[in-house]
């Protein structure tokens, strides 16, 4: 099968073999600033380079933005991609590659690959957080995408939070999970903390580095974060919980210990995890979708 991975930045084919095994790989820079159709003709392209080796059957694609699950169009888009709001990606592809296309949105497509070949293999029941720029989820539910009436079901971004009272989400509103346990939040704090302007990955460094500020941003962001998953056990009723993104590995040690405090008893045997596909794991999801379809 292939799998198309549609960012605000780059754009990437693969060549999925029957057991999640990436087999083949094409990559491009995202035209993101010339428009949706550059971006699809993008897309189209290193699909269309993988196609014969896969065989007949349906292109999966996990893209930023949220999707409508009756159209396959995006509902909604940041900035990342200008004017992918309302793109109709399923009918575009589809005619540009001449077979059907499958699509939802990219953290959806990562906690599918999760659960067909990464840290939540043969789990059919998963919670998948990404911890990036900003802050994404999705629900595995009986092995299929919890859509949501949106599109946008498992979206834990603006979940009220602890100790973010001050912060700004990427909504515009204060106190959300994201203003305080994302890279933008991380930056932000330590800003707040600090008066000095850095990324959010300059936070984790600083905080390896012994930076007590930055040690003490990271504690409060994964403290909030591992105390919002415990609360979302309680809620779901997962096999597992799965961190993934690039702020993932400087927010867990104190995630985990936030989590492990707060969870219930009767959600003891609940894991939570670091995500182990990285940047194959929306490739690999985007396949297992369309291999579904087929």
């Amino acid at each position: 099968m292939v799998g198309v991975d549609i960012g605000g930045t780059k754009t990437a084919a693969a060549l999925v073999g029957p057991g999640g095994a990436v087999l083949a790989r094409r990559q491009a820079a995202t035209p993101a600033r010339s428009g949706p159709a550059a971006v699809l003709e993008t897309a189209a392209r290193l699909a269309a380079d993988l196609l014969d080796a896969a065989g007949p059957g349906p292109v999966g694609v996990g893209t930023a933005g949220t999707v409508d699950p009756a159209t396959g169009s995006i509902r909604y888009a940041t900035d990342s991609l200008p004017g992918w709001t309302g793109t109709p990606v399923v009918d575009a592809l589809a005619g540009r590659l001449g077979r059907p296309v499958r699509v939802t949105n990219d953290v959806n497509a990562a906690a599918l690959g999760e659960c067909w070949a990464g840290a939540a293999r043969g789990r059919r029941d998963v919670l998948l957080v990404a911890v990036g720029t900003g802050l994404g989820g999705a629900i595995v539910r009986d092995g299929r995408i919890e859509t949501g009436a949106r599109g946008a079901a498992g979206e834990v971004a603006h979940l009220p939070a602890p100790g973010a009272e001050r912060l700004r989400c990427g909504c515009g509103r204060y106190g959300h999970l994201e203003a305080i346990a994302s890279g933008t939040g991380l930056a932000a704090a330590y800003a707040e903390k600090t008066g000095s302007p850095v990324t959010g990955r300059a936070v984790a460094d600083r905080a390896a580095a012994g930076d007590a500020a930055a040690r003490q941003v990271l504690e409060r962001a994964g403290a909030a974060l591992g105390a919002a998953l415990a609360g979302l056990v309680t809620l779901l009723d997962p096999q597992a919980v799965l961190v993934a993104g690039g702020a993932a590995e400087a927010l867990l040690p104190a995630a985990s210990s936030a989590y492990a405090a707060e969870l219930p008893a009767g959600w003891a045997d609940v894991p939570l995890r670091p995500a182990a596909l990285g940047a194959d794991a929306v490739v690999v999801g985007a396949a297992r979708l369309a291999l579904d379809e087929a």
